[in-house]
């Protein structure tokens, strides 16, 4: 069964660590690696404004 090359990169991305060498991969990997840092940092926000969110609520609850 073949792996489709797409599908190997994505792998490879989502294993990528902060401060991992760069010295091997190339200009497409590390394109890669930013945009799934930059999609991270999306989820990342959105989960701490749900979070924000949900402690303003009990804040208000817990006033009353």
């Amino acid at each position: 069964m073949s792996m489709d090359w797409d599908e190997a990169k994505q792998k490879m991305v989502k294993g990528a660590q902060v401060g991992e060498s760069l010295d091997t991969l190339s200009i497409a990997d590390l394109e890669a690696r930013i945009a799934s840092f930059e999609a991270e940092i999306v989820r990342v926000r959105g989960e701490i404004t749900r979070k924000k969110a949900h402690e303003a609520a009990a804040a208000n609850l817990f006033k009353r």
